[in-house]
């Protein structure tokens, strides 16, 4: 009966089916998880190349459904439910952070195991031997990450790995758990976490052989807290630890980089003073086509102590100069600035023709590079460790830019656009030896 629900569901026969259901029965039936979780919470069917998966990836922020819907999972392949598996499995192995972590959230948390089934269908939870069993006769072994060495002998159909990200060996377990997941027709794992810059967690991320689902807080909403998402949007939104724990995103920050993500923690502040001066930098792109790179477009000001704030990031990947023209002018108008400071090499006079174009009255100064990109940024990010300059908000894509710079560029081979614009600006601004006449005005 459950699995024909499921299947009604799926083909859009809803309405019909339950024509004739009493409230309380239709509460019953909405109760199975299948009807309310989102699709980043069911299993996908294979790789983007038609595979068996052998690893699923949920990535998300703090409370977007993640502990649900490994509990799901592996209900549904301990069942041996449509869209989980063709016929229960056996033997399923539970890990989590610590045996505590286990226990407190993965079996009798409120999104835990016990609390996704139904009272009729719940597996015997035994903690003295730190298992739950079902009344198939599929079994569901508990493990921490803290003892690989326990996953050592035992064999599985499945694994339920939670929050991964914390696990103090990470690698030891993981190697160990592959070498026990050999029952079965199709052996896998499902993976739950909050993710972090971990070089297993991102090794597995990039294994064609594994399928990732990723979630913020937001997604989860309905069943948070009223007000708790407008809180933490308001206290951590765009930080690093609210890209991390919200939005569920790896932040990296490499060790030779010119900054570091504390150094711009310390940096920001919520809104800026009056300031001084105002100018829009621009690093504009090589060509004009869609594979170009992006035309880097920051503003930033200083303040009547000389202090540098950094105001927007207006960085756009436009095929037409044009475009991102006119994407600059308009932040030129308002923030009121005094100036757009635009590099010349690339494109010479014909970059401030497109300026004069999309608005003549805009005052351009021009400014060349004749150092490389990294002996241009280190001043500019000594003036970050002298505290002397400020982030009047968050800019995520510009500080991943600037936590990823090292001498050799970006990581990944990108172009640098923003920090480029962002050195420009704050160049002018401070490190130029020119000092405007205060004249103060409110953001």
């Amino acid at each position: 009966m459950r699995d024909g629900l499921i299947y009604c569901a799926r083909i859009g026969e809803i309405p019909e089916l339950f024509a004739d259901y009493s409230a309380r029965e239709l509460e019953a039936v909405l109760s199975f998880f299948e009807f309310r979780a989102r699709k980043s919470q069911t299993p996908p069917r294979a790789t983007p190349d038609g595979a068996p998966w052998r690893a699923w990836l949920f990535v998300g922020g703090r409370g977007a459904g993640k502990t649900r819907a490994g509990a799901e999972w592996v209900r549904g392949m301990a069942g041996g439910f449509v869209d989980f598996s063709d016929k229960p499995v056996a033997r399923i192995a539970l890990i989590g952070e610590t045996w505590a972590d286990a226990r407190d959230v993965m079996i009798e948390g409120v999104s835990g195991i016990l609390a996704a089934h139904q009272k009729w269908d719940r597996p015997q939870w035994e903690a003295s031997r730190r298992r739950l069993t079902w009344r198939n006769g599929a079994i569901a072994q508990v493990f921490s990450a803290e003892d690989p060495e326990s996953l050592r002998g035992p064999q599985f159909d499945a694994a339920w790995c939670d929050e991964v990200a914390k696990w103090r060996h990470a690698q030891e377990v993981w190697d160990m758990l592959q070498f026990g997941l050999r029952l079965g027709e199709w052996p896998r794992a499902m993976v739950t976490t909050t993710p972090r810059p971990l070089a297993l967690l991102k090794k597995l991320m990039a294994d064609p052989a594994n399928v990732v689902t990723r979630a913020s807080t937001r997604a989860n909403a309905e069943n948070l807290a009223p007000g708790f998402l407008r809180a933490i949007e308001e206290r951590y939104g765009g930080t690093r630890l609210g890209r991390q724990e919200i939005d569920g995103a790896i932040v990296e920050e490499r060790a030779e980089a010119l900054w570091s993500r504390d150094m711009l923690e310390q940096a920001r502040i919520a809104v800026a003073p009056p300031l001084a001066r105002i100018v829009v930098a621009i690093d504009p792109p090589a060509a004009s086509h869609k594979r170009a790179d992006k035309c880097g477009i920051v503003a930033a000001g200083v303040d009547g102590d000389w202090l540098v704030h950094v105001l927007a990031d207006a960085t756009i990947a436009a095929a037409k100069p044009a475009e991102w023209a006119a994407r600059a002018t308009a932040l030129y108008h308002e923030l009121q600035a005094d100036a757009l400071v635009v590099e010349v090499n690339q494109g010479g006079d014909m970059v401030a023709s497109v300026i004069a174009q999309a608005d003549p009255s805009v005052p351009v100064v021009k400014v060349r590079a004749t150092r490389g990109k990294y002996l241009r940024a280190a001043p500019v990010a000594l003036l970050y460790e002298q505290n002397r300059v400020r982030h009047a908000g968050a800019f995520p894509e510009l500080e991943d830019e600037m936590c990823a710079f090292g001498p050799d560029g970006l990581m990944n081979g990108a172009s640098p656009d923003r920090l480029d614009a962002l050195v420009w600006a704050i160049t002018h601004l401070a490190l130029d030896g020119k000092r405007a006449t205060p004249r103060v005005r409110r953001l």
